[in-house]
Parts: structure tokens; C-alpha cells; sequence
């Protein structure tokens, strides 16, 4: 205990070489237990501000359906609400036209406290603004969560078509790894692959763009998602007093395995399956999967040239540019650059 000159005790906290081992070791613990709770508390007030919009748009239809409320009884409810409850944010018209439009867009109160409840507020706005289906939302909702995704991770996510090139490679997965295994796998690769931030002037030949994805790595890993760890690029091997070198080497922590990445600045060979192949079994692990990045290919001469291969081999191709990588039926309906010129004129 201290005292000052007017003679008021005050408490002294004692220094920490003067406590025990034991004490050291407890006031972790309870400073690890705060901090779990405090993510706990702020996770929950989020799920249940979440609800509560829900609710509130979920009444705001009801009562439109009801009475024919016109748009005008949002502007007069937010300024009750905030004459109501002014220490609280989130109630300018906007926002409570986004709670009406979050009821619509999530009919099942379930689903809403299962999963959306678990994203931040803002972040379930841009599922709103930039999705137009119940399933995209669902299957980007439950990615954002699976991978801790910001607004603007989930935008450029969203922007770059995830959804529609997440299990699209050709592979033998199914043949060569068991059924559990296999479906990960198949989830985790995609095609194309998109490097649109090496920006447009692409070089091609294969080091130079190994270069400039290591360089980019962050980006790179952030295409590839979740769960890659960069090993290396051009790893050595000798094999028979001859010197190979893999192209990018990876570890997935989900797969539990290498991934051999092979880039091919050109379409598809059947020769390059044989070349990732004999890579794979150097490395032998668990098994190595191969990953062969291609700027074309035919998918059926794939799919004869992957037969008899016990090894795990995708192919995919990569792009640069995200126009060009949309599916022919969504080609179809883009304007080509004379019809927008004729449309100016």
C-alpha cells in the first residue's frame, strides 16, 4: 500500500518478479479467457443485430402487404427510431430499406441464424447488391465464413466469378484418391485460374511468369485459396545424374499433401501429363497432386491423355483478363465492341 502527502492510501500493484510462477501462469489463462469472450461478445451482438434487422424487415413487408405502405413510411419510421433510440446507429432510411430488401432476400429465419448471422452487417449488404440467387448468396456467405473474407475480399471474390470456376478442372481425382478426398480435392482446384493482377501486357515464356506470380505471391495464393503454402519456385530435384526443376511447389494444409504446379505458357499437350507425373513421383507424398496450368485445351484429349494415371492430376487453364474467361453461354450475351460503337452512334 502507498500513501500520498495528504495521507490517502492508495493500492500498489507489486512487480512482476515478485509474483510466483504459478500467478504468471493464472493471469495468462485469464487474459486468454477474456480474450475469447470479448471475440465471443462482439461475434454474438453481431448475430443477434443481424436478427434484429431481420425482424424488422420482415415487418416493415408484412405491414406493406397489409396496409399498402408506400416507400414514404421508412423515411417516418427512421426518424422515430432515432427520436427513439439515439444512441444507436444504423437506422437512416437507407439502411432500413436494406433490412426490408435482407427479409426478402433470406425468407428462412433458420438459414439466417445459421449462417448469415455469422457476417458483419456491410459485408451482407454487398451479398445483397451483387448476387441475384439464394444459392450464390448461400455459397459465397459460407465461403466468407470458411475463410474469414473482408467486404472487399468477398467483392473481388465475387467479381473474378468464383463460384462458377470452383470445380471445373479436368482431373482423374476420383480414380486416383479415395471418395472423401477426392471431393476436397475436386473443390479446391478451379478453371481458369485468373492472373489479371500481372495486368494485361503478359510475357510468354513460363520463368517469366513464374517470376511475376512469386513476385505477386500474395495475390497468387489469394487465386489459389484457402489452405496453400508457398514452398518454393524452380525446385531442384536429380534424378538418374539429371537435374528437373518443378515449376511452383505448394503444401496444402487441408489436402495434407504437395502440390506440383506445372505452367505452360501454350494450350495443352498430352507429353506434359507424362513430364508432372514423373514430378509427382519424386516428391511421393500421400499422393503429391499435380496441377497443370495451360493457356488452352481440348477437354475431351484431356480427359484420354489423364487415363491410366494413378497419380492425382488437374488441368486447368489460366487467364489474364476475366472477359476472358466467362463461359460461352455468358459470351453470348455481352456486347461485342461494334455493337457498343453502333449503340453511341
Amino acid at each position: 500500500m502507498g500513501k500520498n502527502k495528504d495521507g490517502v492510501i492508495f493500492p500498489i500493484a507489486p512487480n512482476l518478479s515478485e509474483m510466483g510462477d504459478s500467478y504468471l501462469e493464472f493471469i495468462e489463462k485469464i487474459k486468454t479467457e477474456i480474450r475469447k469472450q470479448r471475440v465471443s461478445v462482439v461475434m454474438n451482438a453481431n448475430a443477434g443485430m443481424i436478427c434484429l434487422y431481420w425482424n424488422i424487415g420482415r415487418a416493415i413487408l408484412a405491414k406493406q402487404e397489409e396496409e399498402g405502405w408506400g416507400a414514404k413510411v421508412i423515411d417516418r419510421m427512421a426518424k422515430d427510431l432515432k427520436e427513439a433510440f439515439p444512441d444507436m446507429s444504423g437506422f437512416s432510411p437507407r439502411n432500413i430499406k436494406y433490412m426490408r430488401k435482407f427479409a426478402q432476400c433470406w425468407p428462412d429465419y433458420e438459414i439466417v441464424q445459421r449462417v448469415v448471422a455469422q457476417i458483419p452487417w456491410r459485408t451482407n449488404i454487398s451479398l445483397m447488391d451483387k448476387l441475384k440467387t439464394e444459392e450464390e448468396r448461400i455459397w459465397y456467405a459460407g465461403k466468407t465464413i470458411e475463410n474469414g473474407w473482408s467486404k472487399a475480399i468477398l467483392e473481388l471474390q465475387i467479381q473474378n466469378r468464383l463460384m462458377e470456376r470452383t470445380g471445373k478442372t479436368v482431373n482423374n481425382f476420383p480414380a486416383a484418391l479415395p471418395p472423401l478426398d477426392s471431393d476436397m480435392a475436386n473443390q479446391v482446384f478451379k478453371d481458369p485460374y485468373l492472373f489479371d493482377f500481372l495486368g494485361t501486357d503478359m510475357p510468354r515464356r513460363e520463368v517469366e511468369i513464374e517470376r511475376q506470380l512469386t513476385e505477386h505471391i500474395q495475390n497468387f495464393l489469394l487465386e489459389l485459396g484457402q489452405g496453400f503454402a508457398f514452398v518454393g519456385r524452380q525446385v531442384h530435384m536429380e534424378v538418374g545424374d539429371q537435374d528437373f526443376y518443378i515449376d511452383l511447389l505448394f503444401y496444402h494444409l487441408k489436402l495434407r499433401c504437395y502440390v506440383v504446379i506445372e505452367l505452360k505458357a501454350c494450350d495443352f499437350e498430352p507429353g506434359f501429363i507424362g513430364q508432372l507425373n514423373m514430378y509427382q513421383n519424386v516428391v511421393d507424398d500421400k499422393p503429391t497432386i499435380g496441377l497443370l496450368l495451360v493457356k488452352g485445351k481440348n477437354k475431351t484429349v484431356v480427359e484420354y491423355s489423364l487415363a491410366g494415371y494413378q497419380n492425382p492430376i488437374g488441368v486447368a487453364e489460366w487467364k489474364n483478363q476475366i472477359a476472358q474467361a466467362l463461359p460461352e453461354e455468358l459470351k453470348s450475351s455481352l456486347p461485342s465492341i461494334e455493337e457498343i460503337e453502333k449503340e453511341l452512334e
